[in-house]
């Protein structure tokens, strides 16, 4: 197994802000919107929708300048009716903004773990004040965003694990790779049903087949011949209750509730004509279902 690269997992978060503020666009109909990425602290204006000049294109924001800093700085949403009468903020970028013609302003932070990852702006070419109907909807849009943004970090730190087993495999696989390489499985999958991105979620997958061939490698084998079809949700569930999950505890991981749960292992079990959920987990090992 070859090390994985990052890129190969993670698609672009530029992407992500340009498909946003575009869908805002369209729900809110305001004409300008914009955003960026936080770099070590520091903000750079790259995404646009409705901009006429490259005013404002990779402006770099720090920490409390302007509406966007301040935003950054303070961790909620700052908003001002005129962008140059304003002693609200600083005016470190009134130049960038006088060539784009805007004066009503709004930015709104875009939180990962408390942290801003990204500021959302919307603006108007006249003093007319967004209103709180139109901040509501940015808002959740930069939840929207954050929370994808969320699941992708998880993503990241999940998909490390493979580094490991990469750095491993041309060596004999014990009792304890193998349960990293189980963690990992089950871990990806719990992302894989929740993320919004379906590329991303085909990447995950991806990953995950090539873990279960990777713990298959320790020496048991097993007859391809009439394997049992668990469908992707089974799945699912299956690696979570492998893990010593409670029903409770699989449907907290994978947004589900109990009795659903229940009657997927239930569904798992008939198909294995297993008597129980670790009879069930065995089986599945047997069948190279699960890692």
């Amino acid at each position: 197994m070859t090390e994985p690269n990052d890129d190969v997992y993670r698609p672009s978060d530029r992407e992500l802000l340009k498909g946003a503020i575009r869908q805002l666009a369209a729900q809110t109909g305001l004409g300008v919107i914009f955003a960026g990425l936080v770099n070590h602290s520091e903000l750079v204006i790259t995404e646009f929708v409705g901009t006429t000049t490259q005013g404002l294109k990779n402006l770099n924001v720090q920490p409390g300048e302007g509406v966007g800093g301040r935003a950054l700085r303070h961790a909620r949403p700052v908003g001002v009716s005129d962008y140059f009468d304003s002693d609200r903020i600083t005016h470190h970028h009134d130049q960038a903004v006088r060539i784009e013609g805007l004066r009503s302003m709004v930015a709104l932070p875009v939180l990962v773990d408390g942290r801003g990852r990204s500021i959302l702006y919307a603006a108007t070419r006249d003093r007319s004040p967004i209103g709180e109907r139109l901040v509501t909807e940015l808002g959740i849009g930069a939840l929207q965003i954050s929370r994808e943004l969320q699941i992708r970090d998880e993503v990241d730190h999940r998909v490390a694990i493979l580094r490991v087993v990469g750095s491993l495999a041309a060596e004999p696989i014990d009792r304890d790779l193998i349960e990293v390489v189980r963690l990992a499985h089950a871990e990806l999958l719990s992302v894989a049903s929740i993320t919004a991105d379906p590329a991303l979620a085909e990447r995950i997958l991806a990953v995950t087949a090539r873990l279960v061939g990777t713990a298959s490698a320790s020496g048991s084998t097993s007859s391809t011949t009439d394997v049992p079809r668990l469908t992707p949700r089974e799945t699912d569930v299956l690696a979570q209750v492998a893990l010593g999950c409670s029903y409770a505890e699989v449907g907290k991981r994978l947004a589900l509730q109990s009795v659903t749960v229940k009657s997927y292992m239930q569904a798992i079990m008939a198909k294995f004509n297993a008597h129980s959920r670790s009879e069930a987990v065995l089986v599945a090992r047997r069948f190279h279902l699960l890692p």
